[in-house]
């Protein structure tokens, strides 16, 4: 069974980056056939994609958040994780990472339970 876990800073201040990293057990990041993906809901909003990375490393950013946006994998630890820089506190959400089929881009076949992220000085 996949399960994936976020884990990163619960407050962040203006102007600063949000460093998150997701945590996955039951499956290689390494495994064809998967994008591994990031996401986000405001207080009161519905989901944003950020981004997500395939298992050469490529990746593809939300166009509005792309130059603030980096995501990347550390194979040795079975994790991946998004930096997301210069942030306001419209960056407030609950952040997810998800696993999405590659036959099923846009959507996520298992994702985490999601980690507060407040943006406040």
């Amino acid at each position: 069974q996949v399960q994936l876990q976020e884990s990163g800073p619960g407050l962040v201040k203006p102007s600063q980056t949000i460093s998150l990293t997701c945590t996955v057990s039951g499956e290689s990041i390494t495994t064809n056939g998967y994008y591994w993906t990031w996401i986000r809901q405001p207080p009161g909003k519905g989901l944003e994609w950020l981004g997500d990375i395939g298992n050469s490393g490529f990746t593809d950013y939300s166009p509005s958040l792309k130059s603030r946006t980096s995501i990347y994998k550390d194979p040795s630890k079975n994790q991946f994780i998004l930096q997301l820089s210069s942030v306001t506190p419209e960056a407030t959400a609950l952040y997810y990472c998800a696993r999405t089929p590659a036959w099923w881009r846009g959507g996520f076949d298992c994702w985490g339970q999601g980690t507060q992220v407040t943006v406040s000085p």
